[in-house]
């Protein structure tokens, strides 16, 4: 008998580690699920979230949502770990869905009839996956560090004033001005809604031409070291490579 099932793909935003694009996923499921007798009754895309995260609107739809309403058999993915590389959220899905009876496919790890040891090999599997995610925070992290001690950006939100460029910070010359003006009026004893009154009456926008706030002000004010050619990370500050603004 033929199994309906929902094709779910997911990658994560980080371009560096994600080599499993969303076409090669659908293209393997697609070519497993002619050779099983499976109906693709539905493509469910998921971009931008991490494999560690719980919180995701399209798999979110599939547990709790509508998607299964269809009389789904399965969720076919093309690895275990685009459901979650964390093992203890991979197993919970695995559990609602259970409870659904749905079943949850993996293309490249089918195990077959193999008893008890498929769901050994499945336990060993993500737990590959989930050392393997580790490893990845670890080695970025530890890049980011090296970067940091050398002066250079290593990552975070980029201050005002600045733009992010081939991984490093650059001035921008008319925001600058408006980082120097806001230190300049905050020293002279303004208040913080005076400042941003005052930014909004020249015309003064936000990186996102929004206009100022107090929280925009606060920002700035609170990125001084940066202006001032520092950058901290891990909890040290680092004397940094880039152009100082104050």
């Amino acid at each position: 008998m033929t199994k309906r099932v929902i094709a779910y793909i997911r990658v994560s935003t980080d371009n560096q580690v994600e080599k499993y694009g969303m076409d090669a996923q659908e293209m393997d499921i697609r070519v497993y699920c002619s050779k099983n007798d499976m109906e693709i009754v539905r493509v469910m895309r998921e971009e931008g979230v991490s494999g560690a995260k719980e919180d995701r609107p399209v798999f979110n739809e599939i547990l709790y949502g509508g998607a299964c309403d269809d009389g789904i058999d399965a969720i076919v993915v093309a690895k275990n770990d685009r459901v979650a590389r964390d093992i203890n959220i991979y197993y919970y899905f695995k559990m609602q869905l259970k409870k659904k009876g749905i079943e949850l496919i993996s293309v490249a790890e089918d195990f077959g009839e193999m008893g008890v040891m498929a769901s050994f090999l499945e336990a060993f599997t993500m737990c590959v996956a989930q050392m393997e995610r580790e490893n990845i925070k670890n080695r970025t992290s530890a890049g980011r560090k090296v970067k940091a001690e050398s002066g250079g950006f290593a990552g975070g939100g980029v201050p005002y004033g600045y733009n992010l460029v081939d991984h490093e910070l650059l001035v921008d010359r008319e925001a600058a001005d408006i980082v120097k003006k806001v230190f300049l009026l905050r020293g002279c004893g303004k208040k913080l809604q005076e400042i941003s009154d005052l930014m909004n009456e020249s015309g003064v926008r936000t990186k996102r031409g929004k206009e100022f706030t107090v929280s925009t002000v606060q920002n700035i004010l609170k990125n001084e070291k940066v202006y001032k050619g520092y950058l901290t990370y891990g909890g040290k500050t680092y004397e940094g490579t880039h152009e100082k603004i104050l």
